[in-house]
């Protein structure tokens, strides 16, 4: 969930939003325009991209209104404003106006606009982290502090079934806890959780491309049929398929002797997944790498329009990956 230090009043007069999460952007910023309309329905909405933001342009939207009007003024990727226009907002900050909430998005990777960003926090800006979730426990504590927020009660193993579902997009995870919490009486377990997505992680591209390259040829298959069922695009499958071969090639041609943690480095791959490419890569031969990228670029061709069944041309590169996988070592 998003974390609030500072004020956590959504009416102080600068809110700061930074990190790369964008449902968690987007809740901080209707957030502050829900508190704003409570206390004035008749409040003035203005989102602004970096663009727009022109020299004046701040001062001709902080001015005084003769109906004393609150104002909510959201600056959307604040870290890409120009020069001038970061003057200006320095020059805001020093006296905020009335009635007036300053929201200003801080969305990039890097140090751009960190001398705004340690300006507005200076000032004493409410400030909502938005980071992106990136491991499996933080989506995890996301959807069951989504839960506590709907006042419903779910099991940790409802929760980890509904993670294992959908995956890790947070819209999907938000959208399928509050379906849950909508239409299900009682507490939620992982039955429920079963009754409504099983089927959704079985069906990824990336999981049709682990069951090929571990040999398992009618599992894949079967997987790959419900993939497409509900609605995987063929080329994912093919990419899936083509990063489960490469990554299986890369692992079989490292140095040897390498620590984990420089083994990972060196591949580019984290390390649980040097660890699952490594139970992976059993039967597998030179010469089986070399047959199943062939039959991924034929099968990603056909996809992409050189074929007239996309389909049949997914099965066979998947029955020749799997073989591939059971090949013979030389």
């Amino acid at each position: 969930m998003a974390r609030t230090t500072s004020s956590d009043d959504p009416l102080a007069p600068l809110t700061l939003a930074v990190g790369q999460e964008e449902l968690l952007i987007d809740r901080a910023v209707r957030q502050v325009v829900a508190a704003a309309r409570a206390a004035d329905p008749d409040t003035d909405v203005r989102e602004l991209d970096p663009g727009e933001l022109t020299t004046g342009t701040l001062a001709e939207l902080t001015s005084p209104s003769l109906f004393a009007e609150r104002k909510v003024v959201v600056v959307r990727a604040a870290q890409d404003l120009s020069a001038d226009a970061v003057k200006d907002v320095k020059a805001y900050l020093a006296a905020p106006a009335e009635e007036i909430t300053l929201v200003l998005l801080f969305t990039g990777s890097g140090t751009k606009g960190k001398g705004l960003l340690d300006a507005a926090r200076k000032a004493g800006g409410r400030e909502v982290a938005c980071p992106k979730m990136t491991k499996p426990a933080d989506r995890l504590a996301f959807v069951r502090g989504e839960f506590r927020a709907a006042g419903r009660s779910a099991t940790p193993a409802a929760c980890q079934a509904l993670v294992d579902a959908i995956g890790s997009d947070l819209r999907e995870l938000a959208a399928a806890c509050s379906q849950l919490a909508a239409d299900v009486e009682g507490a939620i377990d992982e039955a429920v959780v079963a009754r409504y997505y099983t089927g959704r992680a079985e069906a990824s591209s990336f999981t049709v491309a682990d069951r090929a390259v571990e040999g398992r040829t009618a599992e894949a298959l079967e997987t790959l049929r419900w993939a497409l069922a509900t609605g995987v695009a063929p080329v994912l499958v093919t990419s899936a398929l083509a990063q489960g071969v490469r990554a299986i090639g890369k692992l079989a041609s490292a140095p040897s002797g390498l620590r984990p943690a420089d083994l990972a480095r060196e591949l580019g791959m984290p390390p649980w997944k040097v660890d699952r490419v490594r139970q992976q890569m059993r039967g597998w031969s030179a010469d089986g790498v070399a047959a199943a990228l062939r039959a991924v670029a034929e099968a990603d061709a056909a996809v992409k329009g050189a074929g007239s069944d996309p389909e049949y041309a997914l099965e066979r590169a998947v029955i020749t990956v799997a073989g591939a996988a059971r090949s013979p070592r030389r």
